[in-house]
């Protein structure tokens, strides 16, 4: 039954990253936004729901290291597992936004959760705080820059253009609650299947719960890069790993403080998370095309594997 569980969650992750993708591009057309700020934005948010509820509900249940590690692990599967696979299916150019924008907002967020945690061993809620005052500044500068440097050009996808209003709201409230529903169903079969091997708290959280989590932003940048609209991929991942920070990390500890219980977060999986952040700008700059490609994807995706061996060993 747990199986059957986990299968349904993940048809609707993929149905709800499916109307996350309808409704960012019609957004971008009705704001005036480019689609690598609504990838960061409205996408990266609504799957970062998952998430947020996972690590909400652990805090209060008392079960602190699956409501960080859950964050932890999700963005290093994000880059390592999703992003890999997505660069092995097709080329992603990047652009000058992310050396000057959104790798160094990524770095700021990394560097800020891991020194809040090495600090004092827990994420209280003044730092919690501190996570989402610096997700607004984030998402202030993000809007400013792309209405500066809005560039309009003329895609196969500018049928969404004339989309309403109405019909972008009915496909995010789709999208959400399959979402909710999906990575509800994923994480909780997920979590019963490992447990019965006896799996530690911290280990399921890091990679079965985090993985689950995860599926969301696998399943919107794949059929993005189905719909050829790239920029929202990696758009959607940064945005996402940075709202996982921002909001999750930031929110659940305002709610309940999150101590750090298990010495394995700090001294492997924190650091982990420094590593597939870091490791993103001299991946793009050593090849000098600035693009993600084959070869790139699946150095990240044997990275990720190569940390995954590591979590169960």
């Amino acid at each position: 039954m747990d199986v059957v569980l986990m299968l349904f969650g993940f048809v609707l992750l993929v149905i709800g990253g499916e109307y996350l993708v309808r409704a960012s591009v019609g957004l971008s057309f009705k704001l005036n936004l480019s689609k690598m700020v609504i990838g960061l934005t409205v996408v990266s948010f609504a799957t970062s729901f998952p998430e947020l509820l996972v690590s909400l509900n652990a805090a209060l249940q008392g079960a602190p290291a699956i409501a960080i590690n859950n964050v932890i692990g999700s963005n290093i599967a994000n880059i390592g597992l999703v992003l890999g696979v997505t660069a092995i299916c097709s080329t992603i150019e990047v652009d000058d936004s992310f050396y000057k924008f959104n790798w160094p907002a990524l770095m700021i967020f990394s560097l800020m959760a891991c020194y809040f945690l090495h600090n004092d061993n827990k994420l209280s809620s003044v730092e919690g705080g501190l996570l989402l005052l610096t997700l607004l500044v984030f998402i202030f500068l993000l809007i400013k820059r792309s209405k500066i440097n809005a560039v309009s050009a003329a895609t196969e996808m500018d049928a969404f253009a004339e989309v309403s209003y109405l019909k972008i709201f009915i496909w995010l409230v789709i999208g959400g609650v399959a979402l909710f529903f999906g990575a509800d169903w994923l994480v909780g079969g997920a979590v019963v299947v490992a447990k019965e091997f006896g799996v530690s708290e911290a280990v399921i959280s890091v990679s079965l719960v985090a993985l689950g989590t995860s599926v969301p932003e696998l399943a919107a940048s794949i059929i993005a890069i189905v719909k050829q609209e790239k920029a929202l991929s990696l758009g959607n991942l940064i945005g996402s790993n940075i709202f996982n920070i921002g909001s999750v990390l930031g929110l659940t500890s305002l709610v309940e403080s999150i101590p750090v219980l298990d010495p394995q977060i700090l001294s492997r999986d924190v650091l982990w998370m420094l590593v597939f952040a870091v490791i993103l700008l001299p991946l793009i700059l050593i090849t000098k095309r600035h693009k993600l490609q084959l070869k790139e994807g699946l150095f990240l995706a044997l990275l990720y594997a190569f940390f995954m061996l590591l979590v169960f060993k």
